[in-house]
């Protein structure tokens, strides 16, 4: 079995510093490609792409538009979340707000804070950015950007002009404490990945005082 190339400097030789942690952003060469499917928000296709050795191999790539998601705080620390049925997983889900990337040049902050308000009646003062991720990367292109939401105030009924539809039409509402919500994670209780990194990631900066958290409308990948 070959073994993985070191990069220079990486720490793992003799006498090296350690170097930055950071993905790059990189395209490999494509030779070809064929559609296999399209739905209603995705679109799956099969790449051929040129391996830096030479091979060729076929890589499945499934298209998605994006997402959002929001995790939102109240003054005694706790959680805003949400239960919604997911057909897929097969599964009523403990979530934090979110939501899809499907409005034409609506930024994500916009599209965050429609979402907070549709889906759980509920306006934040203060936005920043917690973090970016892929949610899949072997075969999903979906990026989500996860806000966190503090100064979170309820909107009346009758300033709302969202009517749930279907599993948005059952969902549930729970204020959870943070470090409760940490916890059903760690036990097994709770399973969302988008929710689990948007969780932990608010654990671990409300323990850091919220300091060294970046722009809402910082630049995306």
């Amino acid at each position: 079995m070959r073994s993985p190339r070191q990069l220079p400097g990486s720490g793992d030789q003799p006498g090296g510093s350690p170097a930055p942690l950071r993905d790059l952003a990189q395209r490999w060469p494509v030779t070809g490609t064929a559609e296999r499917a399209r739905g209603a928000f995705v679109r799956l296709h099969t790449d051929q792409v040129t391996m830096p050795g030479g091979e060729v191999a076929a890589r499945d790539v499934l298209e998605h538009p994006g997402a959002v998601a929001v995790a939102a705080l109240d003054d005694g620390g706790r959680v805003l979340m949400i239960r919604q049925y997911r057909h897929p997983a097969g599964r009523l889900l403990w979530e934090i707000p979110a939501g899809l990337r499907d409005a034409d040049g609506e930024p994500p902050l916009a599209t965050a804070q429609r979402e907070l308000l549709e889906e759980t009646g509920y306006r934040a003062r203060e936005w920043h950015l917690l973090t970016d991720v892929f949610t899949s990367p072997g075969i999903l292109g979906e990026q989500v950007r996860v806000f966190l939401a503090r100064g979170v105030s309820e909107v009346p009924v009758t300033e709302r002009n969202h009517t749930p539809a279907h599993e948005e039409a059952h969902l549930l509402i729970r204020w959870v404490p943070l470090s409760d919500a940490v916890h059903g994670f760690l036990t097994g209780d709770l399973h969302n990945g988008v929710t689990a990194i948007g969780i932990l990631s608010a654990y671990a900066a409300q323990q850091g005082g919220f300091v060294a958290l970046r722009s809402a409308e910082a630049p995306e990948l």
